[in-house]
């Protein structure tokens, strides 16, 4: 268990293959919150386009997106939640549900990405799309409140990196919203 506050929204974000997942998991279990894989949310519309190679647009994501929003106020005294959250509209409609929500960048290659996601059999995302996340993706590093980390690193190393962050020893990490501030639920 952590000394941070439990009242931390923290999103873990990256192209596929990056690690959201695992990572995900040790800030989930550092922090005693629960934990929220967006690939859950994805309608059967959206998981059939991927299993097919197919991209999804900017419409596709949408309703995702406006799930995942209601996901995090449906969890008022935080929640870590796995997602690519590529471009920063996509970031900005999180934000909207949740002032302050932090993101945690997780960066790798184009080419470490495909050899990752190439090692994940059966998995809904197919090595084919990968080029289509990195042509999607808009770098979040200079927004506030988004740690960027280096994927490759050893995954105890990036949970401790994290942790550090949220405990307030990066100067630039925001307040985490108050459980009790009142936040606008979002129409599906």
């Amino acid at each position: 268990m952590s000394s941070v506050s439990s009242d931390v929204f923290l999103v873990v974000m990256g192209v596929a293959g990056c690690g959201k997942s695992s990572l995900g998991q040790v800030c989930a279990r550092q922090l005693g919150l629960p934990l929220l894989e967006g690939d859950d949310f994805h309608s059967a519309a959206n998981i059939s386009k991927m299993r097919s190679g197919v991209p999804l647009s900017d419409d596709d994501r949408q309703a995702w997106l406006n799930a995942l929003a209601n996901q995090l106020l449906a969890h008022p005294s935080g929640v870590v939640l796995t997602c690519s959250a590529l471009r920063q509209r996509y970031r900005d409609q999180l934000r909207a549900a949740v002032p302050g929500l932090r993101f945690v960048f997780l960066a790798l290659t184009q080419d470490a990405a495909r050899e990752r996601v190439a090692a994940r059999p059966g998995h809904l995302f197919p090595v084919s799309l990968v080029a289509s996340q990195f042509e999607t993706l808009e770098d979040p590093s200079a927004e506030p409140g988004v740690m960027r980390l280096d994927a490759t690193r050893p995954l105890p190393e990036l949970g401790a990196q994290v942790q550090q962050w949220l405990q307030g020893s990066s100067a630039d990490a925001p307040a985490s919203p108050s459980a009790s501030a009142t936040r606008p639920r979002l129409e599906v």
